[in-house]
Formats: structure tokens, sequence, C-alpha cells
């Protein structure tokens, strides 16, 4: 491109930096963002968002932390997705408690968490055996936003995974009350809990959902 006289921009260094993060190669990732800074082309939240979320997958928290203050020191304002990023590297490091600050700077700065910000935590609590911590986040979660497939998906697998049906029953208790899952997401969930030979807990969701007027099936 630069033999031809087309220099790269801003979306050319979005994709290099992307696709080699997701290669694992987050040292090459960090020389094009020097190279772009040499051409003073300044890096995007975008890219810093895939970079935060690297750095947490490679377990390298403190870089996860310097990007992200380096990103607000650059005078970009931090949306959801880079928000996400960070509290996944916290996740991963199992730092919760910092989780809980940066959902208070989100909150401080006009940021609202969606399914994607809690899903996160919920799988980190769950990979770290906090199945009861998991489904308060749940509780908490359908108050401010719109849980999605992963989110009911995830939480059948664990009560699959440890036979809890007592919280199962709470599940369905917020089906009743109309906090449930589309069709084509309960489909996936029928299929998950027949490979996990949970025909059960199957059972017990569907006679929860019979007792909802609406259609189940979209």
């Amino acid at each position: 491109m630069v033999c031809m006289g087309c220099d790269p921009d801003i979306v050319t260094y979005g994709i290099m930096v992307d696709i080699l993060c997701k290669a694992g190669r987050v040292d090459e990732a960090e020389e094009v963002v020097k190279e772009m800074d040499a051409n003073n082309c300044n890096a995007t939240s975008f890219i810093h968002s895939v970079l935060v979320h690297t750095y947490g997958v490679e377990n390298r928290i403190e870089d996860a932390i310097n990007t992200f203050i380096e990103m607000e020191s650059r005078g970009l304002k931090p949306d959801v997705v880079v928000y996400n990023a960070l509290i996944g590297a916290f996740c991963k490091a199992n730092k919760f408690k910092n989780v809980h600050r940066v959902l208070q700077e989100m909150e401080s700065n006009g940021v609202d968490p969606n399914s994607r910000t809690c899903n996160v935590i919920i799988s980190g609590l769950i990979s770290q055996g906090e199945t009861d911590r998991a489904f308060r986040v749940f509780r908490r979660m359908v108050k401010s936003c719109e849980p999605d497939a992963d989110t009911y998906t995830m939480l059948i697998k664990m009560f699959s995974e440890r036979n809890e049906l007592e919280i199962a029953m709470k599940f369905g208790k917020m089906i009743e009350n109309g906090t449930r899952p589309s069709g084509s997401t309960f489909v996936k969930l029928r299929q998950l809990l027949i490979k996990e030979g949970r025909e059960d807990v199957l059972k017990f969701l569907h006679e929860k959902v019979d007792l909802v007027k609406e259609p189940l099936f979209d």
C-alpha cells in the first residue's frame, strides 16, 4: 500500500490490531499502535477496547489498566465496549472489587451497562464457583437491561452442572412473572438441557412457561 502511494488510515490500523490480537500476536499489535503514533494517527476507542480485552485474556491486568488510563489521557471517553473489556480483564484476574468500581465509574459517567456487561460478570463468577453471586447479578440485571441468549444459557448450564434445582425454581418463578427467554433462546436451552440429561429441569421450565399467557415462540 505504502509503495503504491496509499497510506494506511485508521480503518487499516484498526483491522490490523484486531486481527493480530485475535491471533494472539499482541506484541505485533503493539508495534502497529506505535506506528500509528509515529504517523500522527490516534488510536480509536475500538482499538483500545481490543487491546484491553486481549490483555485481559492473557491475564496481563496491569497492561489492560494502563491501556485504559492511556485512552482517557488522550481525551477519549470510554464507551460500554471499552468498559466491558476492562471488566472482563478484572473478572479473569478474579478482582471483583475492581469490577464494582468500574460499574460505579460507568454510572457516574452516564454509561449504561448492557447484557454483555452482565454476562461477562456472570461468567466470571460462575468460573470461580460463585453461583449465588452470579444469580444475584442476574436478578439485578433484569431491572436495567434485557437478558440475552447467552445469559439464559449460562444460567441453565450452571443449574445443570451443579444440580442447583432450588435456584432453577427461582429462575422458573421469574419466567412465571414474565421474565423469560424468547422462542429462539428457549430452543437453545432445550437442546442444552437434553444434551446435559436434565429433562427434569426442562419439564419444570415448560410448566412455568405454560403459565405465561403470551406465546413463547417468536
